[in-house]
């Protein structure tokens, strides 16, 4: 839609190819159904969000930043607010807002939506040596012609949406290489049992670290969630597309410090002042107002000290083990979930066959890509909508000039 609406701008007739029966499916349930679109960070922050291939990304960066993202969105009657970590949302919450911005952009620009349409095939010619975009054939064999088509197609991720690899199969049959394709930003799986007893449990402003071996491979702190397969939340999801390809090897270790504002002497104060309030009671019945319910039998239980012992009898050395539990609370991280729970697909068409600075293929002339389709990720905060928006300008730039 955005590079439906720039090409528009500049003055070319459009047709989006849309295969679902709306537009924007994907966007609708981005950030909960709020959609943060974009983040407010500087330009070096954003960048070094950028996972792969950040380098690829400076140009259309330029061209469309995260703050002309925002200036758009509200020219086109959808104010934007900044929340924590520097994500913004529209200021009504709703990502439908977002999605109507744009829709409404293209019907006044005149930009024609063809729903339910999908593209089976991807023609070229030749013109000379060098291999030139033709026309498109649908699935009712109607065939669309024009000077430069830009595939927006997605990647992997939520198949329901309509990312269904669509993009990647026309660029490897136009010769294009694909990065190998994985499931980015998703939730982990855990060997322990213990996890099925905390689901549903939300922490917030703890510390997490992710270790294979002793080597340290990933540490956030912020929100994370347990599921009934393993862990979930903000701080997780960023974390798969770091240690992803790591753990596709061999299991990695989890360590959550539940308690990272208090260092372990202050921690050891707070046991202690609470030990002595409940000096008469037993282990598990004194641990209420440190940790969540459904921990506490949890922790007690990787102490291995008696739940029914009395906490006046209980010893420095036991106490030392229940500050280590606490501060390290462990898990073992045994694979990432599928394509249906993963917010992003990493890997992609490989962006040394495509112009960093108009997105077109460096080995068919008229042809353009966008977004998720191409080998770019970020972590979770709003980056990975921005590549999407700056490559996007940047392609719709691009295929504009072609008609000049």
């Amino acid at each position: 839609m955005l590079a439906g609406i720039i090409a528009a701008r500049n003055g070319c007739e459009v047709t989006i190819l849309e295969k679902n029966e709306k537009c924007g499916k994907k966007l609708f349930i981005t950030g909960k159904g709020r959609c943060n679109f974009t983040n407010a960070s500087d330009r070096e922050e954003i960048l070094q969000a950028i996972l792969t291939n950040p380098k690829f990304m400076y140009s259309s960066l330029n061209q469309f930043s995260n703050y002309d993202v925002m200036g758009l969105f509200d020219e086109l009657g959808c104010p934007c607010k900044v929340e924590r970590g520097n994500r913004v949302f529209p200021s009504s919450d709703h990502s439908s807002d977002v999605i109507g911005a744009l829709l409404r952009e293209c019907k006044r620009l005149g930009v024609k939506i063809c729903y339910n349409t999908v593209v089976k095939e991807v023609h070229t010619h030749m013109v000379g040596e060098v291999q030139c975009f033709s026309t498109v054939v649908t699935t009712d064999h109607q065939k669309f012609s024009g000077d430069a088509l830009i595939l927006a197609t997605g990647g992997l991720s939520y198949a329901s949406t309509g990312s269904t690899g669509d993009g990647y199969h026309f660029a490897k049959e136009l010769g294009h290489h694909i990065v190998g394709t994985r499931p980015g930003l998703v939730p982990f799986v855990a060997k322990e049992e213990y996890c099925k007893k905390l689901m549903g449990l939300s922490l917030r402003n703890v510390a997490i670290r992710i270790l294979d071996g002793e080597k340290e491979l990933y540490s956030d702190f912020g929100e994370m969630l347990f599921t009934h397969f393993g862990v979930s939340g903000p701080t997780l999801i960023s974390a798969s597309s770091v240690v992803g390809d790591v753990l596709s090897k061999r299991p990695l270790k989890l360590f959550i410090d539940l308690k990272p504002a208090l260092s372990e002497e202050q921690l050891d104060e707070r046991i202690l002042r609470d030990f002595e309030e409940c000096k008469n009671k037993n282990f598990n019945n004194s641990l209420d107002g440190l940790l969540p319910q459904k921990l506490i039998p949890i922790v007690i239980m990787l102490t291995g000290i008696d739940e029914y012992k009395k906490v006046n009898s209980i010893t420095v050395k036991e106490r030392e083990k229940l500050i280590s539990v606490i501060k390290n609370f462990p898990l073992t991280l045994i694979s990432l979930r599928g394509y249906n729970e993963a917010i992003i697909t990493r890997g992609g068409v490989d962006v040394k066959e495509v112009s960093p600075k108009t997105m077109e293929s460096k080995l068919v002339k008229g042809i353009f890509f966008a977004g998720e389709v191409l080998d770019v990720d970020a972590v979770t905060g709003g980056y990975n909508l921005q590549i999407a928006w700056s490559t996007a300008y940047a392609a719709a730039m691009g295929a504009s000039a072609i008609k000049e």
